[in-house]
């Protein structure tokens, strides 16, 4: 029977059994509560409300899609630039708006602020910094050592989205003079990458799409 109330969420308040625990706001205390409640959910346009719903899941990624169907099914369509925060941004979202709604995403993602800094361009053991060999396939790392594709891979969400790997690894790590700086403590295996080239060709489209002067203005009055 729990099981059933339960349906996909971890938790249920048993004086309200639609209610999920919930980390709410901190109170005056600075201390966070958990709570049984709902997370509810706000369409705006120019400061007015143009819908809202409210849902079981705490993590406000989860439900974008739903919120945007459930608008389109009620007016009929959906405005041209879907605008949200850092909090909505994945790449099962990023899809869904450009290839189920056929509109154009203003979302950021979690990485999106430290992207952009010095330190994180110049991290020499990032491997988002790395040279790509484009036509044999390599990353080459900083001691010029080449990294090369092994085989894909994929892994599937508890809500059973697929997302699609390309797997790299070094044939050899072993005498590398930066290998304390470029793996784990205790680390054992050969430097490997998990890339997902779907997810990076989303992140780039954002900021692409983020550094134009007219979709930035739309962006930047989010926050207004």
């Amino acid at each position: 029977e729990q099981k059933s109330i339960l349906k996909d969420r971890n938790s249920f308040s048993k004086t309200d059994h639609d209610a999920t625990f919930m980390r709410m706001k901190e109170d005056h205390m600075k201390n966070g509560q958990l709570k049984p409640g709902y997370n509810l959910q706000i369409a705006t346009n120019s400061q007015f409300v143009l819908s809202y719903d409210l849902f079981q899941n705490p993590t406000d990624t989860r439900t974008l899609i739903p919120f945007l169907t459930m608008i389109q099914n009620t007016f009929g369509y959906l405005p041209e630039y879907i605008v949200a925060d850092a909090g909505y941004g994945s790449e099962q979202n990023y899809m869904a708006i450009i290839d189920d709604f056929n509109k154009t995403p203003l979302i950021t993602y979690g990485m999106f602020i430290k992207d952009k800094t010095r330190k994180f361009k110049s991290d020499i053991f990032n491997t988002q910094n790395w040279k790509y060999d484009e036509l044999n396939d390599e990353f080459i790392c900083p001691n010029n050592k080449r990294i090369g594709f092994k085989r894909y891979a994929y892994r599937n969400d508890r809500y059973g989205f697929k997302r699609d790997f390309k797997l790299y690894e070094c044939d050899d790590c072993s005498a590398c003079s930066l290998r304390q700086q470029c793996m784990k403590p205790n680390s054992k295996s050969n430097k490997k990458i998990m890339n997902n080239y779907n997810w990076e060709y989303f992140k780039a489209q954002i900021k692409q799409k983020l550094s134009e002067p007219e979709t930035k203005k739309i962006y930047s009055q989010r926050k207004i």
